[in-house]
């Protein structure tokens, strides 16, 4: 499956996919991208981040134009940026953000995604 048919219903959403691509791929050159049906799955070693539309907050909390971000960290983040985190086994969490604007890439996000790809190049990543 390609980027574009992914995309397919959500078209408004490409330029912020887009933005968090082309970062994406400047922090870490070596990673590779597999479309799916349902997410985008970025990895190296193993699966650091995805980008999906699973509706992670009720439809009226969700902005217009948006995207959910996956992230597996080695801990519970605390952040009201966090839409939902699940420990899917000890020392693993799933943290989903809501990305909204191409200003929440920012420093701080970015910063999490530096560990989630640390932490993926660890032995405590999900395989691809």
């Amino acid at each position: 499956m390609d980027t574009l048919l992914f995309f397919d219903a959500h078209r408004a959403a490409l330029p912020l996919f887009a933005a968090l691509e082309e970062t994406i791929f400047e922090r870490f050159p070596e990673a590779k991208k597999r479309v799916q049906k349902t997410q985008i799955t970025y990895y190296h070693r193993h699966v650091f981040a995805c980008v999906s539309f699973a509706r992670v907050k009720r439809k009226a909390e969700l902005p217009e134009t948006w995207l959910t971000l996956t992230l597996g960290l080695p801990y519970p983040l605390e952040s009201e940026r966090v839409a939902v985190k699940t420990e899917v086994y000890p020392g693993r969490w799933t943290t989903h953000f809501v990305i909204g604007a191409k200003e929440e890439l920012d420093a701080e996000l970015l910063e999490w995604l530096e560990q989630a790809y640390a932490f993926s190049e660890s032995k405590g990543g999900a395989r691809t």
